[in-house]
């Protein structure tokens, strides 16, 4: 069985996005209304600026005690985001969000956003490719280091 595509596996295929000027608190807000683990902060028309998350949320917000009212999301987003093409396979855009330590990935296609891909959207199959690989990739630098 041939393996999916970072876009054949999501299941949102619209963007999650604000402005950089919107609040912490507007940005929980949405992603909560949409069900989803991030938004992608966004300058008109089309341009990526960032991507903030759950994870931002709790660590660069909560944790420093900032007022989610008063905080823009382009105080705590994460700034260029790495980006994968539609056609990654899944396996290998595991391996990259593991060997890098983050959970989404933005899916590109030229200059267009065509939605962000989470672990969550992972098969358990495609994560055991992902996972071996991983495996396979720290023997070499192992070896090579």
């Amino acid at each position: 069985m041939a393996e999916r595509t970072v876009f054949q596996s999501i299941s949102r295929k619209h963007v999650i996005s604000l402005g950089p000027q919107a609040s912490v608190r507007d940005a929980a807000c949405v992603m909560t209304r949409a069900n989803c683990g991030s938004v992608l902060v966004m300058e008109l028309p089309d341009t990526l600026l960032g991507i903030l998350t759950e994870r931002d949320l709790m660590t660069r917000v909560l944790a420093r005690g900032l007022d989610p009212d008063r905080t823009a999301v382009r105080e705590v987003m994460t700034p260029n985001p790495i980006c994968v093409a539609p056609e990654t396979l899944v396996s290998d855009a595991v391996v990259l969000m593991r060997e890098r330590g983050f959970r989404h990935l933005p899916l590109v296609a030229g200059a267009k956003i065509l939605g962000v891909f989470s672990v969550r959207d992972a098969l358990p199959r495609e994560i055991g490719t992902a996972l071996s690989q991983t495996e396979f990739n720290e023997q070499v630098n192992d070896v090579l280091g």
